[in-house]
């Protein structure tokens, strides 16, 4: 069988022709006729080109991969005890679900507190205000992704160095405004940003306290590649530094642009080049402005690279890597490379946490480090934890907390119109009487709470869904601290589920 899916796909919304009769090792229809008019992904790159590389189908969407792979977190079931007490006294009334302690604490020199061991990873797309306010209410960490001054119209560079990008501290204060001692806001720069001096401004500028270094995402291990309409575009963004190609500035491109004749300006983003000693410098450079946390962004790279990443993590006093593996995603990604590359989720934990056991071994001071790629739900959260344990105490769930802000912001826009969605009007018709978790938020915020958008509501309540669902896990074990969950609260069901606990699952 082919786990790869075939030539239809969402991310273009394109689909064979024959569906019921695919060729499934190439993905076409078995039969290609010649009247055929290409609704497939070769008929529209046949007319598009180049540009079917990536999704056409971004904008307000988040696109993740198609693929059906192999191995993931459903080949384990969660083990349970019904004897003992671990980090509660055993006396039923002192050890409940509801006793169940959720926190953690990162950060070396300066220690973060979350209420969950959750991280919201990179996005600045879509409704970014109460994915970043949910996180704060929630009191868990959340990242402002890569490129977020692009987002403001009036961003201004001087020598290739942003000098006005005033948005950025609207993206702080998203999180900022409802900051209740737990979790942070974590700025991502990539290897632009870092070029433009986006770090020293956020940070002089806008009061950022943590950056995040990015070496690559799942979906993305490449830098992206933007088209630029205009001849006018290209040389504005080549001035700003960035790399744009064809030259913009060559007289023969500008000659071939008026005729037509030219192939379209790209933005192509920098691979990461990132250097131990350039890296060493930068960070010192940084925490002298003011920087408090610094994190380490990295996708499921070459085992190689994972552990270079670790040693340079561990060499300049990291205080959070977080690796993404493959199957996620939620923005503009080449379509097969979200489908085609780099280690899935539960492979990638697995590999990571058997070199962290190394560098543990050799006594080495490690970093706090999540784990992150296509968790929704309770359940995966808690085998991620188990899995990972001791060295891996945090997980990134990123698409699903965005879907909960954009859906419960729908949903507050369609009460606020007298037009409750039908499977929820049987539970009421305000958002006091839908939102169950609102009194929470006000037991928190006092009655500002029942000015906060709905969307950060429904961040918060999945959230507390989440943590909820954990606490049940956490004390079906008879463990009263997620602290305690490890590899024996795992029941393998398959031979790559005992591989992946043995961590080696790649040698099979």
């Amino acid at each position: 069988m082919s786990y790869s899916p075939l030539l239809g796909s969402s991310f273009n919304r394109t689909f064979l022709r024959d569906a019921a009769h695919p060729c499934t090792f190439s993905g076409m229809c078995a039969m290609c006729t010649a009247d055929c008019i290409g609704s497939c992904e070769i008929g529209l790159s046949a007319v598009r080109g180049m540009e079917m590389v990536y999704p056409n189908t971004t904008g307000d969407n988040q696109i993740a991969s198609e693929k059906c792979y192999p191995v993931d977190y459903s080949h384990f079931n969660i083990n349970g005890r019904v004897f003992g007490a671990v980090g509660a006294p055993e006396d039923p009334n002192l050890a409940s679900i509801y006793h169940v302690g959720l926190d953690t604490v990162i950060g070396r020199t300066h220690p973060v507190k979350l209420a969950l061991p959750i991280v919201l990873p990179a996005v600045i797309k879509l409704n970014w205000q109460d994915y970043f306010a949910g996180a704060a209410m929630a009191g868990v960490v959340a990242v402002i992704g890569e490129g977020a001054v692009s987002k403001d119209p009036t961003l201004r560079y001087e020598k290739g160095k942003v000098v006005h990008a005033p948005k950025l501290k609207e993206m702080l204060g998203a999180f900022e405004r409802y900051n209740r001692g737990f979790g942070q806001i974590v700025l991502q720069t990539n290897y632009d940003d870092d070029l433009q001096g986006v770090s020293d401004y956020a940070i002089r500028e806008c009061g950022a306290k943590a950056i995040e270094f990015k070496f690559g995402q799942s979906a993305k291990g490449t830098q992206p590649a933007n088209r630029i309409e205009t001849l006018e575009e290209a040389l504005r963004q080549k001035e700003r530094g960035f790399l744009v190609l064809p030259d913009p500035e060559d007289p023969a491109v500008q000659e071939a642009w008026k005729k037509r004749a030219c192939p379209a300006f790209h933005t192509f983003g920098r691979l990461p080049m990132w250097r131990e000693d350039y890296l060493l410098r930068r960070i010192q450079e940084l925490r002298g402005m003011g920087m408090q946390t610094v994190c380490f962004k990295m996708a499921g790279y070459d085992p190689r690279d994972i552990e270079h990443l670790l040693r340079l993590a561990c060499a300049c006093g990291v205080d959070l890597v977080t690796f993404d593996g493959a199957g996620g995603g939620s923005g503009y990604s080449p379509c097969k490379m979200m489908n085609e590359w780099g280690l899935p989720t539960v492979a990638l934990e697995s590999t990571v946490a058997g070199i962290l056991k190394k560098l543990a071994a050799e006594g080495l001071e490690l970093p706090a480090v999540a784990i992150a790629g296509g968790f929704t739900t309770e359940d995966q959260v808690y085998k991620a934890l188990a899995l990972g344990a001791p060295h891996i105490r945090l997980v990134g769930m990123c698409r699903a907390p965005m879907a909960a802000a954009t859906s419960a912001k729908k949903v507050g826009e369609l009460v606020a119109a007298g037009k409750t969605p039908a499977h929820l009007a049987q539970m009421g018709s305000t958002i006091d009487e839908l939102f169950l978790d609102l009194p929470q938020l006000r037991a928190l915020y006092g009655s500002e709470a029942d000015s906060f958008s709905p969307g950060a509501i429904g961040v918060f309540s999945y959230l507390n869904r989440i943590g909820y669902g954990l606490q049940h896990f956490a004390a079906l074990n008879r463990k009263f601290h997620l602290r305690h969950a490890d590899a024996e609260d795992l029941i393998p069901l398959t031979a790559d589920a005992l591989a992946l606990l043995k961590g080696n699952w790649m040698a099979r």
